[in-house]
This record gives structure tokens, sequence and C-alpha cells, in this order.
């Protein structure tokens, strides 16, 4: 009989696809019958007591990591955000070390949770980056990330080892010992359905502020220009009215991943950012799909470039959006399935 585990699953709340990417692990480690104690902190924390409101829950410190309002300056941001993420860390540490004695911890899995690790605990690390893109400062950043993977006993890379991938450059690093590293393949939360359609174009915005909310007044109003059906799904957590229509779009605030993958069965194509999470989706889901990186973050930005290059995927400039009401004709899907 195999032996039930006490695990702890913290995924970092820096827009919501670290959360939603841990899903399918989570439901998996259940239906082996092993005991999850969830730790996040913020609006991932929120999405994850939604989709699994009978699972233990912990609050973690907060990174509360923010952008640039201009793209330009957002490495200096960050920069001046390090004394304070370095801080996060430290209480991380401390928190988890809590955790270990009241759960009785046998397994600690942290996507991209810098201090939630053991050297008691066998502890695993999610990351799609490998390789950490930050411009002329891509080897100081990688070399930082490798310092604080190489402390966790396993790395688990969600995607596939081989080519075509959807990482590219990001999750497939040479150096690091093969024994050490896993690949998950492309997880997702979202299975394709045949179904009545609904929308003829949906936008899923996620990400940090303040450029998810710059992306949603945009959209909003290129939306008014179409004569198409469209919807919006904001990705915020709050007290308003989840739905709301304007014009020929229908706005969602938040939504499950069972409604998410309704949404996006009963929609010809789909808006999102290039963030992993949601390049794994849509890979997924087989739906045509625009993506627009976020601005100023090199990651997303090569994403986007590597599913240009590789599947043909059309990109678009945040600051320069086309949308027309025959836009469906020219969008591709990510195929990889």
């Amino acid at each position: 009989m195999r032996q039930t585990k006490n695990i702890l699953v913290a995924p970092l709340n820096w827009g919501l696809g670290h959360a939603t990417r841990c899903i399918p692990i989570i439901k998996d480690l259940q239906q082996q019958g092993h005991r999850l104690i969830i730790a996040s902190d913020g609006l991932a924390l929120e999405l994850l007591k939604r989709e699994f409101p009978n699972l233990e829950f912990e609050p973690l410190p907060s990174y509360n990591i923010t952008y640039a309002k201009n793209a330009f300056f957002n490495r200096w941001h960050l920069l001046k955000q390090m004394p304070h993420i370095l801080k996060t860390i430290k209480k991380e540490k401390k928190k988890t070390a809590e955790l270990i004695k009241k759960h009785h911890l046998d397994l600690i899995i942290s996507d991209n949770r810098f201090g939630v690790y053991s050297s008691d605990v066998k502890s695993v690390y999610i990351t799609h980056q490998l390789k950490v893109l930050s411009g002329w400062t891509t080897p100081i950043t990688t070399f930082i990330h490798y310092i604080i993977y190489k402390k966790y006993d396993k790395i688990w890379v969600p995607d596939v080892a081989d080519e075509p991938n959807l990482s590219g450059k990001l999750g497939h690093n040479t150096k690091i010992p093969g024994n050490k590293i896993k690949y998950l393949g492309i997880l997702s939360r979202m299975q394709p359905q045949k179904m009545e359609k609904k929308y003829d174009l949906l936008a899923i915005l996620s990400g940090p502020e303040p450029q998810r909310t710059q992306l949603e007044k945009i959209l909003l109003q290129k939306f008014k220009q179409l004569n198409i059906k469209t919807a919006l799904i904001r990705g915020v957590i709050n007290n308003d009215k989840d739905v709301e229509n304007q014009h020929l779009t229908t706005i969602y605030n938040y939504v499950t991943a069972k409604d998410m993958e309704q949404l996006i069965n009963r929609s010809d194509a789909v808006i999102c950012r290039s963030g992993y999470t949601s390049v794994m989706d849509m890979a997924s889901m087989q739906k045509k799909v625009l993506m627009i990186p976020t601005p100023g973050q090199d990651e997303q930005i090569y994403l986007a470039k590597h599913l240009a290059e590789k599947f043909g995927v059309t990109v678009q400039r945040q600051d320069n959006i086309n949308l027309s009401d025959n836009i469906l004709d020219n969008l591709k899907c990510i195929d990889i399935i």
C-alpha cells in the first residue's frame, strides 16, 4: 500500500501563473491519497482556496513585486526591491521551518519561492527558467537563480525535454546534472472539448500591476471598435460583481479553472500574455492565439519570439495592438501536442 505523505505545495504569488500550473500537480497528489498543505499569499492563495476549498492552507510572506509604469525602468525598479525580496526569503525560511514541525512534512514542492526548502525534508523546485533572461545582466541573474535552486533535491521543469519545446533556451540548460532535472511535460489545468461557440475572441489578462490594468484598458477600447463577440477575463479577485457587459464584450472579473476551460473551449481564439503558464494552457487547448508580451519582461518577450519562430504564433506589442473583425483568419495554434 502506498504510504500517505504530508506534502507542502507553495507557489509564488507573481501573477496567477505559478498557482494555476500547480493545480494539476495538486490534483494528481490528491488522487494518490496524500495530505496536501497549500502555502502562498495574496491572489495566488485566494485562487487555490477557491479551487480546493477542502484543503489546508497556510499564509507565506509576500514578495509584493511590482513593475515600473514605464517598461524602460523595469530592471532598476526590480533592483530597488531586492532588499525587500531578500528579507522575504529569510522570512520564508523561518516560516517553512515552522510548517515542517506543525504538519510533519515529508515533501516540499516550491514553485519559484526561493526560501521554501529544507535540508531536513526532501525539497523540489519548479521552474521553467534555468536561464533567467534580463538583458545584459542575464549571466548574473542566471547564476543567482542557480545558487538558489541548487539547494533543492530535484528540479521539475514543466516542459518536454526534446525539440520542439515551449520554453526554448529558458528551460534547457545542459550544465545542470541530468539526474537532478525532471521534465514534467506540458502542465495545464485545461482540456480541449467540443462545445457550442459563444465568443469569437477571448482575452485573458494576467501578471503584476500596473501592466495588467494598462492592457485591460487598451483591449476594452479596441473591442469597442469590433463587430464580433468578445469577452475579457480581468484576472482579479474582488467583491465587485463577477460579470458585466459593454457593447459586444462580456467582462469577467475572475473565473474558476473549470469556467476558464469552458470559456476557452467556447471561443474561436484567445488573446493572452506570453507568460509561460498561458503558453502551456494555449498549447494544451490547441486554440488560435494572439500573444502580447508584458513590456520590459525579457522572459515573455523571448517566449513570444520563440513561439513565433517555432509555431508561427502571432505576436503584437502592447503599444501597437492591431485588431480587426477578420483577425481570426491570421492566427495560429501552438501545434506541439
